[in-house]
């Protein structure tokens, strides 16, 4: 099958967003790869969102409306990839956009590299976005390499457990489903698709541009709810589901890297005067100070890392008081 004759499916998820969808949607009519299927998913939203989706669709063949009572964005991308026909799937945020070339050019580098999953580098925009330095390249990974990036990071290569910075070839993710009712839903569903993946391949340039300042935005509501009914429990299911799929270092290397995410939750709900939630995060690690005492014993584990988690096990105030003076004192210094 010739390149212009593989059908992309991409899923786009839309909750009252009607300031936000039009850019999202011309940006995929503006994509270079014309087999495109466009999907837009409406949550069950309560202002003009519906009106758009219905318009967009009625103007362009390969646009579909969705529409369905409001259930989340997992439950709306498990409506969207019923009727996907694609033999690969996108997903698309509706309030952010994308770049002409983004699923030309993953698409290529799939078939170039006989990968099933490709994946980019994505551009913040907004207040509070980081800076980036992209190199352009195309990196083939086997599934060990795709794994040791997505869970230990790299100074240059990021894998995020994002969905709508990946192209999956549908075989391998057709049987996964959004875990619906809860939110970080990506964590375990990207953590699914890279272990079924034999080889992925990554692309350095940001196709992919993601709205950090939405205030309304699900991210930046209920902080405490999403991190320890959502991402801390789908944290854990990571490194579970890592172990029993015969991935015993690359599990120890998830639970490390989640010691250290807790850490700095804890450091930033101090700072937000959440002390009942910094309480609870710190008895959370000292329950499984016996665990964390074997992996930090591992031979992956920064010297740094150890200094602190045993400070921070020993009296987590005491902690959070010397890193504040750190970043005082310290790092003032140093740049």
């Amino acid at each position: 099958m010739a390149n212009s004759e593989i059908l992309i499916s991409v899923i786009v998820t839309a909750y009252n967003i009607e300031n936000y969808l039009p850019r999202c949607l011309d940006s995929l009519l503006r994509q270079s790869y014309k087999p495109l299927e466009i999907i837009v998913v409406d949550d069950g939203s309560t202002d003009d969102t519906p009106g758009i989706c219905d318009r967009y669709a009625g103007k362009h063949e390969n646009i579909t409306a969705v529409h369905r009572e409001n259930g989340g964005p997992s439950a709306a991308r498990n409506a969207g990839l019923k009727i996907a026909k694609g033999t690969y799937i996108g997903y698309v945020d509706g309030d952010d956009w994308v770049e002409p070339d983004m699923y030309r050019d993953m698409l290529k580098a799939c078939l170039d590299k006989n990968a099933e999953i490709a994946i980019c580098t994505y551009r913040q925009v907004g207040e509070g976005a980081e800076e980036i330095h992209p190199t352009g390249k195309v990196i083939e990974l086997t599934r060990e390499e795709a794994l040791e990036l997505y869970i230990s990071g790299h100074e240059q290569y990021h894998i995020y457990h994002s969905v709508w910075s990946k192209l999956f070839k549908r075989e391998i993710i057709a049987d996964i489903d959004f875990l619906e009712g809860r939110k970080s839903e990506d964590i375990m569903y990207s953590t699914m698709a890279l272990v079924r993946a034999s080889k992925c391949v990554f692309l350095d340039t940001p196709y992919y541009n993601y709205m950090v300042d939405r205030a309304d935005s699900i991210m930046n509501s209920k902080l405490a709810e999403r991190r320890f009914q959502d991402e801390i429990p789908f944290w854990k299911e990571q490194i579970a589901y890592l172990s029993g799929n015969g991935f015993a270092e690359m599990s120890e290397k998830a639970y490390y890297q989640f010691c250290r995410k807790m850490l700095f939750y804890y450091i930033d709900f101090r700072d937000r005067k959440m002390t009942g939630e910094a309480k609870e995060l710190a008895d959370l690690l000292k329950h499984d100070k016996e665990t964390i005492r074997n992996i930090y014993g591992k031979s992956f584990v920064k010297s740094g890392d150890r200094v602190r988690m045993k400070l921070f096990l020993a009296c987590p105030g005491s902690y959070y008081r010397i890193v504040k003076l750190y970043e005082k004192m310290i790092i003032p210094l140093r740049q």
